[in-house]
């Protein structure tokens, strides 16, 4: 007797429209495994949403241009060039900070702030892989 797959025996041994059941069945298998992927890739990461906020603000993109080529900024050089108080600039700094976007290291009493380049392409890269799953 020559060798048997299982679609052979189902199909030998099945009622009529049965086969047709296990291939839907098998289709839905296949669709919930690809959701299951999709929904990996349907959610902005934390480091990606938190990096939209921080350029969210006409503000923080304006500070953010302060940090071209590299240079590193205290909060009163960003209040200053900025043309807001050191609160503000403080508050907005931070919000930059979080979404990744500038770090800082600390000097004596002085803080001082840097883009992040590392994080940015990281949170970009996320964000680019959300975009091209839904659009």
């Amino acid at each position: 007797m020559p060798d048997s797959t299982a679609a052979d025996v189902t199909a030998d041994t099945a009622p009529p429209g049965q086969d047709t059941h296990v291939q839907q069945c098998s289709a839905a298998a296949d669709e919930a495994d690809r959701s299951a992927a999709d929904l990996a890739v349907a959610e902005l990461s934390p480091a990606a949403g938190a990096f939209l906020r921080a350029l969210a603000s006409p503000v923080r993109q304006r500070i953010l241009l302060l940090f071209a080529r590299g240079a590193e900024l205290s909060v009163g050089q960003v209040a200053e060039r900025a043309g807001i108080g050191q609160p503000r600039a403080s508050e907005q700094l931070a919000e930059l900070k979080r979404g990744g976007v500038l770090t800082s290291r600390k000097a004596g009493k002085v803080t001082w702030y840097r883009a992040d380049r590392q994080a940015a392409a990281a949170a970009l890269a996320d964000l680019q892989a959300y975009l091209k799953h839904c659009c």
